[in-house]
């Protein structure tokens, strides 16, 4: 019944993947964390308790023998397709891409507590990167945001959930990516933020076979780490895979991986759009 880490990881993703699950999705229904999770699949844990593994293959409704292995499960989809420049996995940023926050939370924030709009906006940027990273928590967050806006306490995430408004044609055309091609989420983002959104339905209820979240992985972009892991995860080559953000820089990232990326303007919605569907137009 020998297994090694990394054939248990390729068996759960491929059942995960036959079972239309995306990765947080399964997390919630085996009550895991989501590290534990992306760790297994990729073969960075080398012996998960035989407790989690019976817990993943019940929420994936598999008997203990499949999970290990002794009964691989085949990918009902063996078609790959490809778009005309050769890209068969595509990233889809967030913020910025799929939803607007931003000034709609800044705004809020500052009418609440009577600070000014940009020493708000100061305070956020100097620490986001350490939220959306996961060394700085959620609370500390807050709490940080709290005493440089002199309040006794504030709570972003309720100030960012109730900021989102969907881009609506890039959420269509994600819908529209999933039909043909392989789809997953490579995001910066503070802990907690993703599961939440998915459960509000500000995101489209689509297969992602993978979700990079920045505060579960401990990477952010443009950091190399995260691009690294997010190829690995995908387990195509790195000309096979794009990423469409709105950040100029995250993008040079992605093409110095060796990635196809395609930039979206939220200034330039339709004309994004079109460029954007061109490309992903399939080879036949």
């Amino acid at each position: 019944m020998a297994m090694d880490e990394q054939g248990l990881g390729t068996i759960l993703q491929e059942a995960r993947q036959k079972g239309g699950l995306t990765q947080q999705q399964l997390c919630q229904r085996a009550n895991i964390s989501f590290s534990t999770l992306t760790k297994i699949e990729r073969g960075a844990i080398k012996s998960p308790s035989i407790f989690t593994v019976q817990s993943i293959a019940a929420a994936l409704e598999l008997s203990l023998d499949e999970m290990l292995g002794l009964s691989p499960v085949k990918s009902a989809n063996t078609t790959i397709t490809k778009t005309r420049s050769g890209v068969s996995f595509i990233y889809f940023d967030v913020n910025g891409c799929l939803v607007h926050f931003y000034q709609r939370a800044f705004v809020a924030i500052a009418q609440a507590t009577g600070a000014p709009y940009d020493a708000v906006q100061d305070v956020f940027w100097r620490h986001n990167s350490d939220a959306c990273q996961g060394t700085m928590s959620i609370s500390d967050f807050n709490r940080v945001l709290a005493e440089r806006l002199g309040v006794e306490s504030i709570d972003w995430a309720k100030y960012y959930l109730e900021a989102i408004e969907p881009i609506q044609q890039m959420q269509d055309l994600l819908i529209a990516a999933s039909k043909q091609y392989r789809i997953g989420l490579l995001t910066n983002i503070m802990p907690g933020l993703l599961s939440t959104m998915f459960k509000n339905e500000q995101l489209p209820n689509v297969k992602y076979e993978i979700i990079i979240d920045s505060s579960q992985v401990g990477a952010i972009k443009p950091d190399n780490t995260i691009y690294e892991i997010a190829q690995k995860e995908a387990g195509v080559p790195a000309n096979e895979i794009l990423l469409i953000d709105d950040d100029r820089i995250n993008l040079m990232s992605a093409e110095n991986f060796g990635w196809h990326a395609m930039e979206f303007d939220d200034a330039r919605i339709d004309e994004s759009i079109e460029l954007i569907s061109e490309a992903l137009k399939p080879a036949n």
